[in-house]
């Protein structure tokens, strides 16, 4: 990149004030933080439509405007395949694995290797998943201090640094809260300034039909070849970014198994999916993708010189006035925080979860794993800011490429043995785990004889890529073989911990049998009652109780009536004995009420959940 700066005064200040904003934004919901549940997730209050928007945040990291719209303008509208493949992990997300995790409380994804393997399972994957996160928040850290470089002329460690700094502070003091509402703020602001400049660049040709004819035939196809070029091939990409990235982000990615549990039920989980998946990842494949598109169209009209890397921020720059400009460039820090910040809360859960809290020190209050937990964020951030060196040495594609591939195979492949055949063992998900990532690191020494047997054609210039296939195939080839060579767990053992048994874990989530008829929502007035306090229950009257359907001991959540609060102000409550008569009020103990920010008399929405 040019070590010039670009922009004007006026560009400056939007980005900085940006900044400022989103920083005061995620420290303002600090204040509904007040323990390590809410410090990792958020509660579990959020509304579906919310978390949606934080997980295309999530998923939109500063490197994917640079990365795909560097591959756009290369390769054409194919940049977008990379983010139109996750939808055949659907049914097995929703389905099977969120209502596990969801309903048997499961934390983190090493604490579910303990419930369904072993210990020894857990310590091997928290090893793994611990690298790959930490090397995830590399990646984008120096991303965006590629991009201060060429917006500012800083050295990329300086703007990484001051980035990290900046996230880790609002992560800090708000947690999984912050990190909700501050890429809810971030998701739409991306994909307004992706999709924006689209619309500009369009106007400015005249019309689609312009632009599409500026492009060169070879770019106006959705898929690359098979196998060439061998850095940007449909084979080498959709087995590395549609099975194992893809795979990772769905199944083993801490940031997201915390986003899901996020939710106030598994219900709302199944609809966040369907939003995030079918309707707002094609949005964000477009406006990541097309900043590449248009800066061909403008360098094929004669408009614009620019390299691959620079093509976003040069079309950007070239379409824009002072203002709109930075407002686009406020779009790449959005982009960068939105993913940074859910992965060093994630860093955090691990640490906390599966190494200090059962290892280190155990059996103590909430209030010092919170502190833990605060203080392992600002050293996750300080552990990605390490490895910005390294990144360095690689294109960010390739460098992404190549860390995926050989980190996440093992561990994926366990999982999804792990929830859908129970005659999986834990000997074989240890071996799984470990003996894939021996075998994918002895494919850096030996590629040739490794990996070139599954290059398809693409030599050399196809390997990063393809050691995905190799991992996931040598991680399964294990597996499968152990399996038959040792004993499994017995079916008591396994319970709501595989596919077939979520109704045994909606028993294990409530404590009781599940009530599933359908009921309505009742809206009622707040009345605060001292002689509930500790009990976490409500008592309503018998009539509110028929109108949901719902009887002593159900799961109800009560919302502010506010919709657009996207459950930020609501709390997990259990049925009570009826209250006598039929006022439409809901007695709540004044703990609880203070804990969803609930006032005396004021009106909100009670539903069952179970």
């Amino acid at each position: 990149m040019i070590a010039a700066a670009i922009g004007s005064t006026v560009d400056y200040i939007v980005i900085l004030s940006y900044f400022i904003a989103i920083m005061g934004f995620g420290l303002y919901f600090g204040r509904y933080t007040s323990c390590t549940k809410d410090f990792f997730f958020g509660g579990q209050r959020f509304s579906w439509w919310l978390i949606s928007f934080s997980c295309v945040a999530t998923v939109v990291g500063s490197y994917s405007f640079i990365k795909y719209s560097a591959a756009g303008y290369t390769y054409g509208i194919s940049s977008t395949q990379s983010y139109l493949n996750d939808w055949f992990w659907m049914p097995i997300l929703v389905l099977i694995w969120i209502p596990i995790i969801y309903y048997r409380k499961i934390q983190s994804i090493p604490e579910y290797m303990e419930a369904r393997f072993d210990k020894k399972t857990r310590v091997a994957a928290t090893c793994i998943i611990l690298l790959y996160i930490i090397g995830y928040i590399g990646i984008n850290l120096i991303t965006l201090g590629k991009t201060l470089h060429t917006l500012l002329g800083w050295e990329i460690m300086t703007g990484a640094t001051v980035t990290a700094v900046a996230v880790a502070l609002y992560v800090y003091v708000g947690g999984q809260t912050a990190i909700i509402m501050t890429d809810l703020a971030q998701g739409i602001i991306l994909l307004l300034a992706g999709l924006g400049l689209f619309a500009v660049g369009i106007y400015h040709f005249g019309g689609f039909e312009r632009f599409w004819s500026l492009l060169p035939q070879s770019h106006k196809y959705a898929f690359s070849d098979f196998n060439n070029p061998p850095n940007f091939s449909f084979i080498g990409i959709y087995v590395q970014d549609g099975l194992a990235n893809t795979g990772a982000l769905m199944l083993m990615h801490q940031g997201f198994i915390m986003r899901f549990l996020s939710l106030k039920s598994v219900t709302e989980s199944r609809r966040m999916v369907v939003c995030w998946v079918l309707v707002l990842a094609p949005l964000a494949a477009i406006a990541t993708s097309c900043g590449g598109w248009i800066a061909r169209a403008l360098v094929n009209n004669g408009e614009l010189a620019t390299e691959p890397a620079d093509a976003f921020v040069k079309a950007a720059h070239f379409l824009c006035m002072p203002g709109v400009f930075g407002f686009i460039l406020a779009a790449l820090t959005a982009a960068l925080m939105s993913t940074a910040d859910s992965l060093i809360n994630a860093v955090s859960a691990i640490f906390v979860n599966d190494i200090w809290r059962p290892y280190i020190k155990p059996n103590r209050d909430d209030k010092h794993y919170l502190l833990i937990a605060r203080i392992t964020s600002l050293c996750a951030a300080g552990l990605g800011l390490a490895l910005v060196p390294i990144f360095m040495k690689d294109t960010l594609y390739g460098a992404h490429g190549m860390f995926t591939a050989a980190v996440t195979p093992p561990v994926l492949v366990a999982i999804l043995l792990g929830i859908l055949w129970k005659r999986y063992t834990p000997t074989a998900a240890f071996i799984t785990i470990t003996g894939g990532a021996v075998l994918i690191g002895l494919s850096f020494i030996w590629p040739d004889a490794l990996i070139g047997p599954l290059d398809m054609g693409m030599g050399p210039g196809g390997y990063k890529f393809m050691r995905a296939l190799f991992g996931l195939l040598v991680s399964g080839a294990l597996g499968i073989t152990i399996t038959f060579l040792t004993r499994a767990k017995s079916a008591s053992m396994l319970t709501g911990l595989v596919a077939g048994t979520q109704t045994d874990a909606m028993r294990y989530f409530k404590g009781s049998e599940p009530n599933r008829r359908p009921g309505k929502k009742v809206r009622l007035h707040v009345k605060l009652d001292p002689s509930l306090s500790g009990q976490n229950v409500v008592r309503i009257s018998t009539k509110a109780l028929e109108q949901m359907s719902a009887e002593s001991g159900d799961l109800l959540y009560a919302n502010h009536v506010r919709w657009w609060y996207g459950g930020l102000r609501s709390v997990h409550v259990t049925a009570g004995s009826a209250s006598e008569g039929s006022d439409p009020e809901m007695r709540i103990s004044p703990e609880d009420a203070a804990s969803a920010h609930f006032e005396q008399d004021q009106l909100i929405v009670l539903e069952k959940i179970m």
